[in-house]
């Protein structure tokens, strides 16, 4: 598979999980003209700001990752993103709260500027910028992705593909507010961990290199002495 349509498969994924944290904040950004062309037109601009912000963060988790890539750390970012992510699998599967009382402290700062924003009556794609930097698990399992890419413009198409799978299922929700049911998305969120757990255990064998195909591939060096 390859990153993008990794990255699109996370984003559709973990929209599912966006519509049900993050969705209320969507669904509370009033459209400011009245009819369904200028609804359509606000809700789009809102998912672009959300994408704008995802590729920003690809930027900067790319300056980082090309960095660790050029010191030849690569397998190390591997194996260390896969255990974070195999970690967030496990807290989610096992319902063990880590970081207690963190979430809400990162929160209240964008709350704040969120409110801020619908107050003056921002436009959407402002309030769909300031909705990306929202902490949220599945951006951060996306960046540690992109962080794997081994370069900033891999790593911004990386997070614009995430960004664009998060797009239909959000889009659509906010249009039509209620597209997915309760019942579904509690189904769809018991299966992402189990995802989660499959891509981190990958990211683990990967940087490995254990040399089996498609999964943990062998490394460059032992490649070049296999050859002479």
């Amino acid at each position: 598979m390859s990153n993008e349509k990794l990255a699109f498969m996370i984003g559709l994924l973990g929209s599912v999980h966006c519509i049900g944290m993050c969705g209320p904040l969507a669904f509370a950004v009033p459209s400011l003209k009245q009819g369904w062309v200028f609804l359509v037109l606000d809700k789009l601009l809102y998912q672009l700001g959300r994408i704008v912000s995802y590729c920003f963060l690809g930027l900067i988790i790319g300056l980082i990752g090309q960095q660790l890539w050029m010191a030849g750390l690569q397998q190390v970012i591997s194996i260390f993103s896969g255990i974070l992510i195999v970690m967030a699998a496990c807290s989610r599967l096992f319902k063990i709260q880590m970081l207690k009382n963190t979430p809400a402290a990162f929160l209240k700062p964008f709350n704040k500027l969120f409110g801020y924003a619908l107050k003056h009556k921002a436009n959407h794609l402002i309030i769909g910028i300031i909705n990306g930097f929202l902490p949220c698990g599945f951006v951060y399992l996306a960046m540690a992705g992109a962080l794997n890419t081994g370069s900033v413009s891999n790593s911004a198409i990386y997070m614009f593909w995430f960004g664009m799978g998060t797009l239909p299922l959000m889009f659509i929700a906010t249009v039509g507010i209620g597209f997915t049911g309760a019942l579904v998305r509690k189904k769809i969120n018991r299966v992402i961990p189990y995802f989660m757990l499959f891509l981190g255990i990958w990211f683990i064998l990967r940087g490995m290199e254990l040399n089996i195909p498609y999964l943990s591939p062998a490394s460059t060096t032992q490649g070049v002495a296999e050859c002479r």
